[in-house]
């Protein structure tokens, strides 16, 4: 767990280097190289706006770049799903451990934690690696949509791109579906902490009012990505069936259990 802790900066230093790539508008003169990646999601996105609808271009070319990432999501979902699975090990060997700071006792809490680990079929940066390559993905999609001038313009439905939705529809959407994926990524999650609830309650009102103030181009991004999401979580990762799959295995552990109790008894009266 120190682990994935220390390499949680890694996430906020690769945002701030995707983020320093520039916010000035992109086009097909520009020559850096983040920008050019951009300015070729821009085309794709207009390659695939059907009867010059840039919304549905955006909509299609989303929903294309979440297939394509699956395989990323199911690897991560399934090593994240493995390390809540051997957490209670884990923090036993960190009790083991607790108070004794001399070099051969971290070298060996060490030792038994990556045996654990190896042992279930994962690592720490097994959970973290699909994370960090699906980041620039979606970063440059959405620069995609901020950053050129003719994926920010058009309309679709009532929307103008451009703009922030007037009628609110997106904004409560992009919030609703974030919440749900939020929820439902935890929902299965023996042991939740503080900072699962703020984020599961908290993002969803932040999404609402960044969806509220900026172009309905962005939002309706949010909205088809995370509503993506939340039928890839069902589907891929589904939290009830996983809940329902612990309980069972839990009841047979009981069973196993009562009848080794019973059995002995048995043996003991027998002896008598």
């Amino acid at each position: 767990m120190k682990k994935t802790l220390r390499l949680i900066p890694l996430l906020g230093a690769a945002l701030l280097v995707l983020s320093a790539c520039g916010t000035s508008a992109v086009t097909n003169q520009s020559t850096g190289a983040w920008e050019t990646i951009v300015y070729y999601f821009a085309l794709a996105i207009k390659g695939m706006s059907f009867g010059q609808s840039m919304g549905l271009g955006i909509v299609l070319f989303t929903l294309a770049i979440r297939v394509v990432m699956i395989p990323l999501y199911h690897y991560q979902m399934t090593s994240s799903r493995k390390m809540q699975e051997i957490q209670p090990q884990l923090k036993a060997i960190q009790e083991k451990y607790r108070g004794l700071s001399d070099t051969e006792s971290r070298l060996a809490m060490t030792e038994e934690t990556r045996a654990v680990q190896k042992e279930a079929g994962v690592s720490t940066w097994s959970s973290l690696l699909p994370l960090l390559v699906q980041m620039p993905i979606l970063w440059a999609l959405y620069q995609a949509l901020t950053r050129v001038d003719f994926v920010r313009e058009g309309h679709f439905l009532w929307l103008d791109l451009a703009k922030p939705d007037q009628f609110y529809f997106l904004p409560i959407l992009a919030a609703l579906f974030t919440f749900l994926s939020s929820w439902l990524t935890n929902k299965a999650i023996k042991e939740k902490n503080g900072a699962m609830t703020a984020m599961t309650y908290g993002l969803p009102v932040m999404i609402f009012f960044f969806a509220f103030n900026i172009a309905s181009g962005v939002s309706l991004y949010w909205t088809v990505s995370n509503a993506f999401q939340v039928g890839q979580i069902l589907l891929l990762n589904n939290p009830f069936k996983i809940i329902a799959e612990r309980e069972e295995k839990e009841a047979i552990e009981k069973e196993r259990e009562a009848k080794k109790r019973r059995a002995m008894r048995k043996g003991k009266k027998k002896r008598k």
